[in-house]
């Protein structure tokens, strides 16, 4: 790996990004859904609030984090779904439609240095997704008690899924030439990897541990949101995005020699 020629790729897939109304767009409907979870949950608490305060005279049992910032985050993390793969769909898809895919391949720069910079790019991009939804947890600070470590795990939760889910993209975006169907194919993998766990119930206890740990939400990210950090989450995310950047590799590198 030469860093040099992985931050000029990084460099320019950005400028790519933000120079096509594309990234502002996915910006600004991640940014504005967030603001509308956070409202309604933000009426809900204040309901729920003046029910007790009515028939209890106190609040007993109401926790910011359940009932505004876990399911906030667990809507946006289904939102994912549909956004991941409109970021990542022009990874290599757009090269190979352009023609410049040739160009590329017979480059000194190596694929994997190819492949870090088109994923990190693409990790800002949704790294700057997040940092657009921190004004959320910034007021909740300001003018409640939520519990930090939980908002901090969040976070890291719908990084490392974030993540995993970009790597998927790249992976479709890299055995097709049409951007349109790299998307729906990234929307596929992902729907597939959410639903695994539905799956899980009426089979076997062996089989359905199996499907419930396959599972790219309910199991992992819920843990985080809970404030939990286990080992095994964090392996699952790492996991998967070594392993489909590993195809996306090899499929990149079977094309190269053909």
């Amino acid at each position: 790996m030469n860093p040099r020629k992985i931050w000029s790729i990084i460099k320019k897939e950005l400028v790519s990004y933000f120079a096509s109304p594309i990234a502002y767009v996915i910006l600004g409907i991640f940014t504005l859904l967030g603001g509308y979870f956070f409202y309604v949950r933000i009426q809900l608490y204040n309901y729920v609030s003046l029910q007790y305060m009515r028939y209890q005279g106190y609040i007993t049992s109401l926790n910011i984090n359940d009932y505004i910032v876990k399911p906030m985050f667990a809507n946006l993390a289904v939102i994912l779904l549909l956004l991941i793969p409109i970021v990542t769909m022009k990874s290599f898809a757009e090269e190979k439609r352009n023609g410049t895919k040739e160009l590329v391949m017979t480059s000194p720069v190596t694929l994997t240095d190819i492949l870090i910079g088109k994923f990190v790019s693409a990790c800002i991009v949704f790294v700057t997704m997040l940092v657009f939804t921190t004004s959320i947890p910034i007021f909740l600070i300001i003018y409640g008690e939520p519990d930090k470590g939980i908002i901090l795990t969040t976070y890291l939760g719908m990084f490392l899924m974030g993540s995993t889910m970009i790597a998927i993209g790249m992976f479709a975006s890299s055995i097709t030439e049409n951007q349109i169907v790299a998307a729906v194919i990234t929307f596929g993998l992902l729907l597939l990897f959410w639903a695994i766990g539905w799956v899980s119930h009426g089979v076997s206890p062996g089989l359905s541990t199996f499907l419930s740990y396959l599972s790219l939400i309910d199991i992992h990210f819920q843990d985080m949101i809970k404030g939990i950090i286990d080992t095994r989450d964090i392996v699952y995310y790492l996991s998967g995005i070594f392993f489909f950047l590993f195809l996306t590799h090899r499929v990149l590198e079977s094309e190269r020699w053909r």
